[in-house]
């Protein structure tokens, strides 16, 4: 009896560490998988850049290609402060981003939520959602000035504006993917509206949550760039409009490629911890 508690116990022992080092391939693949999607995206974009201003033939005193950004950046005399230039209005932009993309994604999840516990609540505000879906910002942004001012409130309605639909529609899908035979197991044991959202339907949107966010975060620069341009000032969306009229095509340039780096860079670095977090759990990450 003691011989075969023994081997059992060990038996347990074995599959338990298998199934860690399965788990750790599977983390480390999904990692170095987003690192090389990472390297490519990036590298893709470079080419096209390259091949679109060759064939467009726009001339080189507007139009500047990698090797005037890279100048522009670390060789010219004045490279410190143009680093300090862009990199300050990078911090500005990459500021009212996290302002944007914190009040959408916010919104987003409770909205998702209330549509889960309440289907005459998903009817009721869903059509307000897709009305600011299809409405043009730039329609609505004297509107939105009007009422929170030119600060940090518009900044945070503007963006998450952008970041809300997409969000909502993506959660609110996860949610609902929810296995039925889990709801109805939680409702075997008593368990009401909540307690099927937050031990069933939660745990079964995560896929659809990172989806959410991995669209969310380039929208969310994309809305700051938008309402510095047309409300508040300052960051990169600020400085481009006074790049123009100074010929200063360089720095626009640099400013637009900067901000678009960073871009690629934040998607797919929420790509990687999607990868290792869904990885560990055992799960399939949902397309954007």
């Amino acid at each position: 009896m003691t011989v075969i508690t023994v081997t059992a116990a060990q038996s347990i022992v074995d599959v338990d560490a298998r199934l860690r080092r399965e788990r750790t391939r599977r983390v480390l693949s999904a990692a170095g998988w987003g690192l090389l999607t990472s390297l490519l995206t990036l590298l893709t974009v470079g080419v096209l850049w390259v091949g679109v201003l060759w064939l467009s033939g726009v001339s080189p005193l507007i139009a500047k290609g990698p090797v005037d950004v890279w100048r522009y950046l670390f060789v010219v005399p004045a490279a410190a402060a143009n680093r300090e230039l862009i990199l300050g209005n990078l911090a500005v932009t990459l500021g009212h981003s996290a302002i944007g993309f914190a009040a959408g994604l916010v919104v987003a999840l409770l909205g998702a939520a209330a549509f889960q516990l309440s289907r005459g609540v998903e009817h009721a505000l869903m059509p307000v959602a897709m009305l600011l879906r299809s409405v043009p910002l730039i329609a609505m942004a004297p509107v939105i000035i009007m009422i929170f001012g030119r600060d940090l409130w518009t900044v945070a309605v503007i963006g998450g504006i952008v970041v809300l639909f997409p969000a909502l529609v993506n959660i609110s899908f996860g949610l609902k993917s929810a296995s039925a035979q889990m709801n109805d197991l939680v409702e075997v044991y008593g368990g009401g509206a909540w307690a099927k959202l937050r031990k069933v339907a939660m745990p079964a949107s995560l896929p659809a949550f990172f989806a959410a966010v991995r669209i969310s975060v380039p929208g969310a620069i994309t809305g700051a760039l938008l309402a510095e341009w047309l409300a508040v000032g300052g960051g990169i969306g600020g400085s481009i409009g006074g790049f123009i009229p100074q010929a200063q095509f360089t720095a626009l340039w640099t400013s637009v490629v900067v901000v678009t780096v960073v871009s690629l860079l934040l998607y797919n670095v929420i790509q990687i911890v999607e990868d290792v977090v869904l990885a560990r759990m055992g799960m399939r990450p949902q397309a954007a």
